[in-house]
């Protein structure tokens, strides 16, 4: 039952196998396409609450497969992560599944838990990036002949970095609103939890790469902060402010050291950091609950009495469900994803557009509008007729306007 939603029963059944006596729960029964015999409230409100958790994953491999993916495929592949990938995995942790119940059934704390979506959302993105860029390979020119990588600089810095406050601005509903109710006073709690992991995040990965790679890293530092972000997102209202200021500063070194593995050793184009920021942080946030949630909140929790506690308090049973969570998360994520990418590519004829498209980029051939206008110098375009401008300049008209 949504119990913080008026605890409507709704959405109560589940489908389960019996194994050594023990119910694993594995997906819901009820609910489908939010027919008028279901469309309750709170049902209403959890749909709409959940729908913004899942947009969140399915946006992160794309950050990993910038600049070389077809909309031929990312679209289907988007509606399987919709679809199948995140619910599926999202009611094991969330809708009463096996992970959540490893505590009442197993005794291993309060079962996986996962306040705000390190593991439901921002892993299981990491792991679809993952998958997704090794599948497809890296941009056109990334590594030279030794293997090396080359920097592809992003094109507006500026535009990277308002982006990274719009996001962390975003997360403060991410974060708070997951208590859904207002009147869970631990709500300011996850609120301050949510600021200073992020603002450790970003400080000390600037310091970190001044110090490692000899200059402080713009870029780096917004992937701090959306780091710390990250891996506060599943213990914010488990743990303190000190323990909060202490996920977002290691968040901000592994960052760097995650990202620099991938590229490097991995050989992984992964454009925006996505596989590190979402995928190890993801994963970081989950061991944080496992290990230094204080006990302080969450009693009752997936029907275990008490407040959840991590293994520095007392209860390693906590950090064997949070690793049980991240590895069932891998093999199912995994899994899924590279059995769709496969199909997906046999159905629209491959995942990567021309080496001539990718370099001049994907706006034009896959949406049919430039991002960016034409430059047409001094020209004044009501002068003349369209079919002039296009004679005039024809290497510089996308041929989308060229009638």
């Amino acid at each position: 039952a949504l119990a913080t939603l008026g605890g409507d029963a709704t959405l109560d059944h589940e489908f389960s196998v019996q194994i050594a006596g023990k119910a694993f729960g594995l997906f819901g029964t009820e609910g489908f396409f939010l027919s008028p015999s279901v469309l309750t409230p709170a049902v209403a409100a959890l749909f709409l609450f959940q729908m913004v958790f899942m947009d969140t994953t399915a946006t992160i491999p794309t950050g990993a497969l910038a600049e070389r993916w077809r909309l031929a495929s990312f679209v289907p592949f988007s509606i399987v992560i919709a679809a199948l990938i995140y619910p599926v995995y999202g009611n094991w942790v969330w809708g009463g599944g096996f992970l959540a119940t490893l505590g009442t059934q197993f005794g291993l704390g309060h079962g996986h838990v996962d306040f705000a979506g390190s593991s439901v959302v921002h892993l299981t993105g990491g792991v679809l990036a993952f998958v997704c860029a090794k599948a497809v390979g890296p941009r056109v020119g990334k590594y030279g002949p030794d293997g090396n990588p080359r920097p592809l600089p992003g094109h507006n810095l500026p535009m990277a970095v308002l982006g990274t406050f719009i996001l962390a601005f975003g997360w403060f509903g991410f974060n708070a609103g997951s208590t859904l109710a207002a009147t869970d006073t631990r709500t300011a709690v996850v609120a301050v939890n949510t600021m200073l992991a992020s603002a450790a995040g970003a400080l000390v990965s600037f310091g970190y790469t001044r110090l490692r790679l000899g200059a402080p890293d713009l870029s780096m530092s917004c992937n701090g902060m959306l780091a710390g972000l990250v891996a506060i997102t599943a213990p914010c209202a488990f743990v303190g402010t000190g323990t909060a200021v202490i996920i977002g500063a290691l968040s901000g070194v592994l960052v760097v050291e995650s990202t620099l593995f991938v590229e490097r050793k991995l050989r992984i184009d992964d454009p925006v950091g996505a596989i590190s920021v979402h995928g190890v942080h993801g994963a970081l946030g989950i061991l944080a609950v496992g290990l230094a949630a204080d006990g302080t909140y969450g009693q009752g929790l997936n029907g275990v009495s008490g407040g959840v506690r991590g293994l520095f308090y007392g209860d390693a049973g906590q950090l064997a469900a949070s690793a049980l969570g991240i590895l069932a998360n891998v093999i199912w994520v995994g899994l899924v994803a590279s059995v769709t990418l496969f199909v997906v590519g046999k159905l629209v004829g491959g995942h990567r557009p021309s080496e001539e498209d990718e370099r001049l980029g994907l706006d034009v051939p896959e949406l049919g509008a430039p991002g960016y206008a034409p430059d047409l110098g001094e020209l004044e375009p009501l002068d003349e007729e369209p079919e002039e401008i296009t004679q005039r300049y024809p290497g510089q008209v996308p041929e989308v306007l060229r009638g």
